[in-house]
């Protein structure tokens, strides 16, 4: 059973599945069973997603020190079983919302779970433009939530996939360039390892630690949150664009394993701040 659940990567899940909260209580919903099946749906496609990601790069996992222990490269579960897995939870995932939550929530997600498993995944070996799509797919839970709670998506879930989105390149491109001989050795074509002097990835990191200070801002003229929110967000957005410009500009493992940890904190914290700001 603990293989199983690593194939899900959990901690991914729970992110969504918090989210997809976010998006449907600042749509002006309610606790209600409504949000648990549609937080039920999203987390169980979220599952699929790591589950067929993780049956996709079965082998070059294998050949990544970071990733060799995962079940499918380690044998502990195998190629046929993982793959039923995932489809079983995908079509899961997608029954609920459909059932309970309404068509544009199944819709939105389903055109998430093509996007991260049919074009995200596989392209990572041939460009590294996929981060962008990887980022979008990564972006849709409170759009999700919204639609669920509402059946529409109108501009104030667009700022949620906003900020989102631009965080995880920061993330993303730090990740990978801590591991960037570990990606090249697997085959992956992120940026650092097209980009091995890394003068694309710190220009990615820097400008894009940026757009996430002024998507951070936007919820303020889009009305949902005030003056407060405001103030603690570009104080902790700017602390956030510090972290990217000292990363991008020395590129050190211990800048840009800083920056890392802190997109870690930044995303909760910020979007915590939403919710109470939007209260």
């Amino acid at each position: 059973m603990r293989n199983y659940i690593a194939l899900t990567k959990p901690r991914i899940a729970v992110m969504v599945m918090a989210t997809t909260i976010l998006g449907y209580l600042l749509a002006g919903a309610e606790w209600d069973s409504r949000l648990w099946w549609t937080v039920l749906g999203t987390g169980l496609s979220a599952a699929a997603c790591g589950v067929l990601n993780q049956w996709l790069e079965r082998a070059p996992d294998a050949r990544m020190k970071r990733t060799e222990n995962r079940p499918l490269p380690a044998g502990r579960i195998g190629s046929i079983p993982a793959l039923s897995f995932g489809l079983i939870l995908a079509a899961a995932g997608l029954g609920v919302l459909w059932t309970h939550s309404g068509g544009l929530a199944c819709l939105v997600t389903a055109l998430t779970i093509f996007a991260y498993v049919v074009l995200y995944t596989p392209l990572k070996q041939v460009t590294p433009h996929t981060t962008w799509i990887g980022a979008a797919a990564g972006a849709t839970p409170p759009v999700i939530g919204w639609a669920a709670a509402t059946g529409h998506i109108p501009g104030q879930a667009w700022v949620l996939f906003g900020i989102q989105f631009l965080w995880q390149i920061p993330h993303f491109l730090s990740l990978f360039w801590m591991y960037r001989e570990d990606y090249a050795k697997a085959g992956f074509r992120v940026m650092p390892v097209v980009d091995p002097a890394g003068s694309l990835t710190a220009a990615q990191i820097a400008l894009h630690s940026f757009t996430v200070l002024l998507a951070s801002l936007m919820p303020i003229f889009f009305g949902m949150a005030g003056l407060r929110y405001g103030i603690a967000a570009l104080l902790l957005s700017t602390a956030y664009l510090a972290l990217g410009l000292k990363a991008s500009w020395t590129l050190a493992v211990v800048d840009t394993r800083r920056l890392f940890l802190a997109s870690l904190a930044y995303l909760p914290i910020i979007f915590g701040m939403l919710l109470i700001g939007g209260a």
